[in-house]
């Protein structure tokens, strides 16, 4: 590897034998479980909201029979108007809020292990999150990042007819007001 007149390198960056990856990782999800904690505690403040993806086939999701078939794999939640009792419990490590789909109340118990991704569209934050492989196994799947709907746009779940929609972050983007254009 050398440096080029950039300023930059040519070539490949060597392999680290420092889990740089992992550690990165673990400070992303600690962003999203103190992100939750708060909005636990304070509410949600202004427009912020939550979309939370997990693998609802992942070991320690606790989630109704009912959501379990119409969701067999993932699903995405948001956190935005009509939510009670979201807890983060940092010993057993789990996430549970408590949703209405289709009129219906239900809460879930999501195991931090089983989230793929957490995004506040408010500021644009989209954080995506590798799935250990034992909960790749129970979904059949490879271990890989959640799935990656068009656009990086989270998918939004309709709770009533069961199928995904996406959602497309445009609408959340800040605009620069016409006098305010440069």
């Amino acid at each position: 590897m050398s440096e080029n007149d950039d300023g930059g390198f040519d070539g490949d960056l060597p392999e680290s034998l420092l889990p740089y990856d992992d550690w990165v990782e673990d400070a992303y999800r600690e962003v999203m479980l103190r992100a939750i904690e708060h909005v636990a505690a304070e509410g949600l403040p202004g427009d912020h909201h939550f979309y939370l993806t997990f693998l609802t086939t992942a070991p320690g999701v606790e989630i109704s029979a009912r959501l379990r078939a119409q969701y067999p794999h993932d699903m995405t939640i948001v956190l935005q108007h009509q939510f009670w009792d979201l807890t983060v419990d940092r010993e057993r490590q789990i996430v549970s809020v408590g949703l209405s789909f289709g009129g219906v109340g239900s809460t879930l118990v999501i195991p931090v292990a089983a989230i793929t991704a957490f995004a506040d569209p408010q500021v644009r934050l989209a954080l995506r999150f590798h799935v250990p492989e034992t909960a790749a196994e129970e979904t059949g799947e490879p271990a890989l990042d959640g799935p990656t709907p068009p656009d990086g746009a989270p998918e939004e779940t309709d709770a009533a007819s069961g199928e995904a929609q996406v959602v497309s972050l445009d609408a959340f983007r800040r605009r620069t007001p016409p006098g305010e254009r440069g």
